[in-house]
């Protein structure tokens, strides 16, 4: 990677020569996002997670029952899938670029700019996966041209949030931890806890308080995990009450459909800003 990377360098100097004390986020920013973006593209984990939701999408629209069932059956895998992959290829792609990030930082270049190149350069490629291997599949069935193309949006758009959410947690994961072993082992900490464990340990806080009002404690609750807050996202649009689970029954009951809808979107979307806020902040006094 050393000539490209060079070549990265010369043409981010180059963006930056005359603006030492205050650089463009749509100099550096763009330019190490396209630069992290085409390597991205180019590995091969890449094309697999594009083929695995094609697969898959093709696989549910053969089988299963109904659109709404597709839909429902291909939420639960992003729910799972997306977190996790996030996490794992994010924590690795900031160590596999920490001497890129040392060539760069000799240069005169905004930190905080720097770090929004790199996450765009993750964040846009799988997203970009997400968005081909579901929709061009539900797209070529006609889901875009009916009534199911209100929940295939709202699918998309819970599955890039997520990318983004997971993305801004890896990265900031990464920068915690200097150490790779540790660093990987912390980002399935995270999954297990916003997949599994969190869920379990709500249910466990029902099942001990059951005698007292919980709803609003609940809700709470729920907007302190991004996994829940796109479950919710997904299950109000669709309208399956015997799925949404306790969290997403509270949802409904308090904020109804529509509303419940805005308030998971909107609470994604600070699962988004925060992390990546947190992120460029240590990436700024990071000592590299």
């Amino acid at each position: 990677m050393s000539a490209a990377t060079a070549s990265a360098t010369t043409s981010l100097m180059s963006e930056t020569a005359g603006h030492q004390h205050s650089v463009r986020l749509t100099g550096v920013a763009r330019h190490v996002a396209l630069f992290q973006a085409r390597n991205v593209v180019r590995s091969r984990w890449i094309l697999s997670y594009t083929a695995f939701f094609l697969l898959a999408t093709e696989a549910l629209l053969r089988f299963s029952g109904n659109r709404a069932g597709t839909i429902l059956s291909l939420a639960n895998i992003v729910l799972y899938v997306v977190p996790l992959v996030t996490l794992v290829v994010g924590s690795v792609y900031l160590y596999n670029a920490r001497e890129f990030i040392e060539l760069l930082l000799a240069q005169p270049v905004d930190r905080r700019r720097l770090f929004v190149g790199l996450y765009g350069g993750l964040t846009v490629p799988l997203a970009l996966s997400i968005c081909v291997g579901i929709g061009a599949p539900l797209v070529a069935r006609g889901f875009a041209s009916t009534n199911d193309g209100i929940m295939l949006l709202i699918l998309l758009t819970v599955a890039v949030a997520l990318t983004m959410s997971f993305s801004g947690i890896a990265l900031t994961l990464a920068l915690y931890c200097d150490d790779r072993l540790r660093g990987l082992t912390a980002t399935i900490g995270v999954w297990l806890l916003g997949a599994v464990v969190y869920d379990a340990g709500i249910l466990a806080v029902v099942a001990a308080f059951s005698d007292y009002p919980l709803e609003r404690p609940m809700l709470v609750l729920t907007l302190l995990n991004p996994i829940d807050l796109a479950r919710v996202a997904i299950m109000l649009q669709l309208d399956v009450s015997a799925l949404m689970g306790y969290t997403g029954a509270v949802f409904q009951q308090f904020l109804g459909g529509g509303a419940g809808l805005v308030v998971a979107l909107g609470c994604l979307s600070l699962w988004v800003a925060v992390p990546v806020a947190l992120g460029a902040h240590k990436f700024s006094r990071k000592d590299f």
